[in-house]
């Protein structure tokens, strides 16, 4: 019952929080909506797993991934306000005030990867599915994958439409969600 209820109180916020990228199919936070709702299920669902067995090979493996989730956001929060700057963008108002950023930031994370806040919701998702394998948690770690792939080709798009030819730079000098891989 517990879950159901952080379930329920989880989308709420969810909801509250995209609510302006819910009315545009077309802007990122929509299909990050989706990615941040499938994540609460796989945590809530798995979650009476997550301390039984922790040093098993599996259970370590999605330690270590939910540790570099934490890192990747706090890095790249971190680099996005210190070195992004921020502006309204009259083109995407769904967007938060931290998602406006004005400069391409290439340094740090970012220099290797351009998503690092994506890559650390797959890390999230791939860490909490690996507490506790099912056909469902299965279903659930695909949506996962493929909402971040769908938001971040999208957030690409609203970037270069923005940024123009520098972002196209960008791309070819990095990878999307993992350093010299993908």
């Amino acid at each position: 019952m517990l879950r159901i209820i952080l379930f329920v109180i989880g989308t709420i916020l969810l909801v509250r929080f995209s609510r302006r990228a819910l009315k545009n199919s077309e802007a990122h936070g929509f299909y990050r909506f989706f990615v941040f709702e499938s994540i609460l299920i796989l945590v809530l669902l798995n979650q009476p797993y997550w301390f039984s067995a922790p040093f098993t090979p599996q259970h370590l493996l999605s330690w270590l991934l939910l540790g570099i989730s934490i890192y990747l956001i706090i890095q790249s929060f971190s680099l996005l306000r210190r070195l992004g700057g921020q502006a309204e963008r009259p083109a995407m108002p769904e967007n938060h005030t931290f998602e406006n950023t004005v400069q391409i930031v290439d340094e740090g994370l970012y220099g290797y990867i351009r998503h690092p806040m994506y890559a650390s919701l797959l890390f999230l998702g791939w860490g909490a599915f690996l507490k506790h394998v099912t056909f469902l948690s299965i279903v659930l770690i695909l949506l996962v994958t493929v909402f971040v792939i769908f938001a971040a080709r999208v957030e690409e798009r609203e970037n270069l439409s923005f940024f123009g030819p520098d972002y196209l730079d960008y791309i070819c000098r990095t990878k999307m969600f993992i350093p010299y891989i993908v």
